[in-house]
């Protein structure tokens, strides 16, 4: 019998059956050679189960019913991807051994042990564990599989977080949600996200602006002129400002202080997912979704770059000698003048910045792999560069500068001068263009609210200690404290990847050193939920929390289950977590904490007094909860709305709500089973008018970038997919139909046609 290899998506599938049986059999769904038949899931085949499939009577959210706590978690098929899981389900038959492949990580192996659960699969078990699907790690990987066993542990720790985030989401929703009467969206991840957006919008609304002044003066000696900043306490009034500057300006002056002293400045560290989310984000206002379907395509499809979803910056040993060989074949790409400029000898196992194995969990820092690109679109090059030239800079020598600092004396008043003089870039040529131009001259990062800043030279800086100077010219200039600024993407990445380095509680605070608010993983796709439920609007880069948003974070604070918005919670999972995957800590334990806390959440939300509706929205925050919903994903809401967790739907309240009376015309039966309601059209979407009785069903009207016609609602009503359209994708043009994938939500996803095949 032959060996089953199950991969995680179609595209590793096929990658992966190129080097272990390139001779294999195209039968579409799978490849199959002599020794090996290779398939694949197309993400998750599997989920848990909606409440409903416990009992009837949680078709309708009703408070009275919770909480809902299974004795044991249901498992049901993805409809969109029954056939796979049956193709699946069939080869396994005739396979004697079955070789997991999916993702290395928790949700890769969580994918697995779900199929092999529900197929009730029983053939012993092998796990291929690599970071890029280069033919070198694959053969390399199938060379040293190893046995599933090792990764027991992690697999429970996997479904611990699955059926703890499922008690969480759904009953805290539907127990805000049918108190409130207003979809109120909660999650472990996403929650205490949410609060800190709220947190720093209320800093910035109640900031209280201090207007100060800042005496600058010019100083010149023979041909050298320099810049002083005047050293004393903060100065609010205006008259002394100026009376100080009027008492140097033109006179001399001595010099008190000169230190010089030499620095270096290291490269950056390399990129794991969030630091390349983050620096995208700044540089090209890529939302962290975004940059997480770029970074997967050019690990999948274009396979240039290793495993993205990492939250490593280091590698191992055996990594170094893949880099070099890397470095050697970007010198006959368009980064050769780089490399060739790079020194093989500075990337050693010896070089902790580099090489530090403890701080590698299951994947490495992401680099590019020895695959020459193909064809990249504007956005995928984007990212590649990022990559290609983090990487790269790691060849070269460190940056190195002369720091001067100057105290200058005039008429008893100080004043401090900061130069940085350039010696060498060393790695800073790698930097992209405006970058790298900056590196050499203009002015150095403020150090603090008081705008001491450096000046950046890259000519000598030379000056007489001993010999006066002259006082050219000194001003006072008004300024005013700033509030703190909104989040953007890449600035609220960083909140979240440190998001417990506040907790008092020592031990959860080194749980979540290195995991955070999400993993780099799921980080993007609670921004996108926060977007989709109505909590966060864009208004450029900048995120703001709408009015229904505040509400949420104010109610659940109040109803005395704070810990919901704090990182605390997740600070306590991360650690119970990671001990469950090192099998140093129980899993029916975690559960039943967690089960506890589901039902101290019920019991206190059913104490707290309703809410009024008027506390939910404004005119103004709906206006730009629907300008900002449109712009932060680029006109494909439905898309990214489509991936929800479970026990958090949205409801067709948002659709409905602000329409007059009386413009309210039934299209179609509602089709949630039992539901026994209408689909009417609202502003923003096709909702069922028995929101209010908790059925969540909703289609948007914009999905894939395409309008949902009412044609086209038609179809997907009755047929459960319309015709089939045309999509733009990176560049290029694919066939696929949309299909309503979950007649209870009103789930849509894309259905590709299939590409010929010979």
């Amino acid at each position: 019998m032959k060996t089953l290899v199950i991969a995680e998506k179609p595209d590793m599938g096929r990658t992966i059956a190129a080097v272990i049986e390139p001779k294999a059999k195209n039968h579409r769904s799978y490849l199959e050679g002599e020794r090996y038949i290779i398939t694949w899931a197309i993400g998750h085949l599997l989920g848990l189960a909606e409440p409903d499939a416990y009992d009837e009577k949680y078709k309708r959210w009703n408070f009275n019913d919770l909480p809902i706590l299974p004795d044991r978690f249901k498992i049901v098929p993805n409809p969109r991807t029954k056939d796979q899981l049956k193709t699946i389900g069939e080869l396994a038959k005739r396979c004697d051994t079955i070789v997991n492949a999916c993702d290395a990580a928790r949700e890769g192996q969580y994918i697995f042990a779900l199929i092999q659960q529900q197929l009730k699969l029983t053939q012993p078990v092998k796990r291929l564990w690599i970071s890029d699907l280069t033919n070198e790690s694959i053969a390399k990987g199938f060379a040293e599989l190893h046995e599933a066993s090792e990764f027991e542990n992690l697999t429970q720790a996997a479904r611990a977080r699955s059926e703890a985030d499922w008690l969480i989401g759904m009953n805290a929703t539907r127990a805000f949600t049918t108190k409130h009467r207003e979809l109120l969206s909660v999650g472990r991840v996403q929650t205490p996200v949410l609060a800190l957006i709220y947190d720093r919008q209320k800093e910035i609304e109640n900031f209280d602006s201090l207007t100060y002044y800042e005496i600058k003066a010019e100083f010149k000696q023979d041909t050298r002129m320099y810049t002083g900043s005047w050293q004393g306490d903060r100065l609010t009034d205006k008259e002394k400002a100026e009376a100080i500057a009027k008492k140097v300006r033109s006179k001399e002056g001595r010099i008190t202080e000169y230190e010089v002293k030499d620095t270096k400045e290291y490269p950056y560290k390399l990129y794991d997912l969030t630091l390349l989310q983050r620096e995208a984000n700044a540089k090209f206002g890529y939302s962290a979704k975004k940059t997480l379907d770029i970074a997967q395509a050019l690990y999948e499809r274009h396979k240039v770059i290793s495993y993205p979803r990492t939250s490593s910056n280091y590698v191992t040993e055996q990594n170094i000698d893949g880099m070099h060989k890397v470095l050697h074949m970007l010198k006959s790409s368009s980064y050769k003048e780089l490399a060739e400029g790079g020194r093989p000898n500075l990337v050693h196992v010896g070089n902790k910045a580099v090489c530090n194995p403890s701080r590698v969990e299951d994947h490495h820092a992401i680099l590019p792999t020895l695959r020459r690109p193909g064809t990249l679109s504007k956005e995928e090059q984007n990212i590649y560069d990022l990559v290609i030239r983090r990487f790269l800079s790691h060849f070269y020598p460190a940056a190195e500068y002369k720091q001067h600092t100057v105290l200058t004396e005039v008429e008893g008043e100080t004043f401090k001068t900061n130069v940085k003089e350039l010696l060498s870039l060393g790695w800073k040529v790698c930097l992209p263009g405006d970058d790298g131009a900056k590196a050499g001259k203009g002015r150095a990062k403020k150090k603090d609210e008081e705008e001491e800043t450096e000046e950046l030279i890259s000519e000598p800086f030379e000056i007489d200690r001993n010999r006066p100077v002259q006082c050219t010219d000194a001003e006072a200039k008004e300024k005013a404290t700033q509030p703190p600024k909104h989040y953007t993407e890449g600035t609220l990445l960083k909140a979240m990847e440190s998001a417990g380095k506040n907790l008092e509680n020592e031990e959860l605070r080194e749980a979540m050193k290195d995991a955070g608010l999400g993993t780099p993983a799921t980080r993007a796709a609670t921004i996108e939920r926060l977007k989709n439920v109505g909590y966060i609007t864009m208004q450029g880069k900048k995120i703001t929390v709408t009015q229904k948003g505040q509400t949420a974070v104010e109610l659940i604070r109040r109803a005395g289950v704070e810990l919901l918005t704090s990182p605390e919670m997740t600070g306590q999972w991360e650690r119970r977590l990671y001990q469950i995957s090192k099998g140093e800590a129980a899993r029916e334990q975690f559960m039943e904490n967690v089960r506890r806390f589901t039902i101290s959440i019920i019991e206190k939300v059913r104490t707290q007094q309703k809410a009024d509706a008027s506390m939910f929205t404004s005119a103004e925050t709906e206006k730009g909860g629907r300008r900002g919903s449109r712009s932060s994903s680029g006109g494909k809401t439905g898309r990214s709305a489509s991936s929800t967790r479970a026990g958090e739907r949205r409801t067709a309240q948002a659709t409905t709500k602000q329409l007059p009376a009386g413009t309210l015309q039934p299209l179609a039966p509602c089709p949630r089973e039992g539901c026994g309601g209408q689909i009417i059209e609202g502003r923003r979407g096709f909702g069922c008018t028995h929101y209010k009785q908790g059925c969540g069903f909703v289609i948007w009207k914009e999905f894939g970038g395409k309008k949902i016609s009412p044609a086209m609602l038609n179809a997907l009503l009755t047929k459960g997919q319309t015709q089939l359209l045309t999509f733009k994708r990176e560049g290029s043009e694919v066939k696929a139909r949309i299909a309503l994938v979950d007649r209870t939500s009103g789930k849509l996803e894309l259905m590709e046609a299939e590409p010929s095949r010979t």
